[in-house]
């Protein structure tokens, strides 16, 4: 039986991926009125993912990131979506950055792969740039 074909849109801006120290507090620079931010704390880090224009230059960051938005809302019953997007990306070499919220899950590539990664994704998916 042949999956339905997930529908993914790019996200607008270019983000980066900053790491804090695991006790900091959040950086005033984090503005959640922005399209798309995510913030997680564990007792090693505090990872910030935002746009890159908000990431201070001294701020220990990886810029030049694309995120692909996948559309939901997912069903936490589904199995899988995560591996079937990530391993035609891994086979063509393109590494990437993902990150899931309760509705549904997101990838990151570099913004140097963004085409060749568009290009793998639209074989088995909807991409919407």
């Amino acid at each position: 039986m042949t999956e339905a074909r997930l529908t993914l849109s790019l996200l607008p801006e270019t983000l980066a991926v900053a790491r804090l120290p695991a006790g900091a507090a959040l950086p005033g620079w984090v503005d959640w009125s922005d399209p798309f931010v995510t913030v997680s704390r564990t007792r090693d880090e505090l990872s910030v993912v935002c746009p890159e224009a908000r990431v201070p230059a001294e701020t220990r960051a990886e810029r030049g990131w694309r995120g692909f938005k996948v559309e939901g809302p997912l069903d936490f019953a589904l199995t899988g979506i995560l591996a079937r997007l990530a391993a035609p990306l891994a086979e063509a070499g393109i590494s990437i950055f993902a990150i899931s919220t309760y509705d549904t899950d997101y990838l990151l590539v570099r913004t140097g792969d963004l085409e060749a990664a568009t290009s793998v994704l639209q074989r088995e998916n909807t991409v919407r740039v």
